[in-house]
């Protein structure tokens, strides 16, 4: 199934930077202190491997990335994947709309992923909006219906029920938006010079 009709005019740009940006993981995020600084997590990601060859992301998943990727750029929303929260948790798909709002996406490639992987609850404190990203072959049935859900493929999405709305408070909204700009930029820094130092340190 396509949903061609919310594909964004610049879904080229957008869907260059979003698969670059998975090259930017945080798999060493377990040596880092329980503190604020979440950027320092995101300065390791430039000595990571391509998680696109890793195997922690399923072709599903990253065809079901794609598809909402598009769909939020369509909504005027910047979104980045794989965004470090200040739990530590990590957000599969996080976007910023153009009134400062936030939404978390959390992408599920099947019934199995979903089921071993219950720490969504933990990113609800985080955004405006949480939905979960499924294709169309997903058993919808089995899925809590109190959070937005959309069904995506490769090509768009569509939300098939829009998210409760939950107001951050203004602080934390500040921090994330700000957090959020910090790894953009960073990212786009290391497409740009992969061997530059991040500058970024991990606080004690």
């Amino acid at each position: 199934m396509a949903f061609s009709a919310v594909l964004a005019p610049n879904h080229a740009v957008s869907d260059y930077f979003a698969q670059r940006a998975y090259l930017l993981t945080f798999t060493q995020m377990k040596d880092l202190p329980h503190n604020d600084d979440v950027l320092a997590v995101d300065a390791l990601v430039d000595r990571q491997t391509d998680p696109l060859r890793d195997g922690r992301q399923s072709e599903t998943a990253m065809r079901i990335m794609r598809g909402v990727s598009r769909m939020m750029s369509a909504q005027n929303f910047a979104s980045m994947p794989e965004i470090t929260l200040p739990n530590h948790r990590r957000a599969d798909l996080f976007a910023i709309g153009s009134r400062g709002e936030i939404w978390i996406i959390e992408i599920k490639s099947s019934l199995t992923d979903f089921l071993t992987d219950q720490k969504w609850p933990e990113y609800q404190e985080y955004c405006d909006c949480f939905f979960f990203a499924v294709d169309p072959d997903f058993p919808l049935d089995r899925l809590p219906d109190d959070v937005g859900l959309i069904l995506a493929d490769a090509y768009g999405a569509e939300i098939i029920r829009p998210a409760p709305i939950e107001k951050l408070a203004g602080a934390r909204r500040n921090v994330l938006t700000r957090h959020a700009a910090r790894v953009g930029a960073a990212r786009l820094t290391r497409l740009s010079d992969p061997r530059r130092p991040s500058g970024i340190q991990q606080r004690s």
